[in-house]
């Protein structure tokens, strides 16, 4: 079944496959990665998101291709459109998520998790967020991850409220409000999702910061999918973390 995987793994992967060109970690030389840039990438991280279908649709046949060109292990994280979540802003997009479901299982087994973003001026509202997860669950079995950015999302009812459709909620790095450094939610799926600090999109972490990235995926749920993406790509700095935490973790 589309979005069915093993449970208790941990993904670690940068925001899109791009940052694997032209870099030394993925150049193919001797007996190293070769092949499309998704690849080479796919033979040294075993996840990544992709980011640009939160702008565009992309063809079932697309998603079918990429899943085609990776190895059995990989998944995909995929972000939900902006006419969803930014455009719709959750109301009345039944259709538009019909569609972005129906493309995304092209991914069959390699489909990990669909990303839901929320824009930062959405509050929680109970009855709207409850009837678009429970559409979006009456559409896929696939992981649901939710990053609000909203400080009203960040009480007991919202928290409820994702357990009930076993959505996950983003652990962000910068977070908006400091309960959003954390992952909540459903506690199936957790997803740190760091995107570069003090300088967003840029900035590499520092040891210590992986480090204890690293003691609290092992600390989490034995049984719950665990997935890091990191989105500091602007200057490459998410494959130094990506390779780093791999490393911290056992490989």
């Amino acid at each position: 079944m589309v979005g069915r995987m093993s449970t208790g793994r941990i993904h670690i992967g940068c925001a899109g496959w791009s940052v694997a060109s032209g870099r030394a970690e993925f150049a193919g030389e001797g007996t190293g990665p070769t092949g499309t840039v998704l690849e080479r990438y796919a033979q040294v991280f075993g996840a990544v998101e992709i980011n640009s279908s939160f702008y565009k649709p992309h063809r079932r046949s697309t998603y079918e291709k990429w899943a085609a060109s990776t190895p059995a292990g990989f998944r995909f994280s995929v972000k939900a459109p902006k006419t969803v979540t930014h455009t719709a802003k959750l109301r009345d997009a039944h259709d538009l998520l019909a569609a972005f479901v129906d493309e995304t299982a092209g991914l069959g087994d390699k489909l990990g998790c669909l990303l839901v973003q929320l824009p930062p001026s959405l509050k929680f509202d109970a009855d709207l967020a409850g009837s678009f997860f429970a559409d979006l669950r009456g559409l896929t079995p696939a992981a649901v991850v939710c990053e609000p950015r909203h400080a009203s999302w960040f009480t007991p009812e919202g928290e409820r409220l994702l357990q009930t459709y076993r959505v996950g909620r983003v652990a962000a790095d910068p977070a908006k409000v400091p309960e959003a450094a954390v992952p909540g939610g459903f506690a199936g799926t957790v997803y740190y999702r760091w995107h570069g600090s003090p300088r967003m999109y840029y900035s590499s972490y520092e040891p210590e910061a992986l480090r204890a990235l690293a003691d609290s995926l092992s600390a989490a749920p034995a049984d719950a999918e665990r997935w890091v993406i990191f989105d500091n790509t602007a200057a490459g700095a998410a494959v130094g973390n990506g390779l780093e935490l791999e490393k911290l973790l056992g490989g």
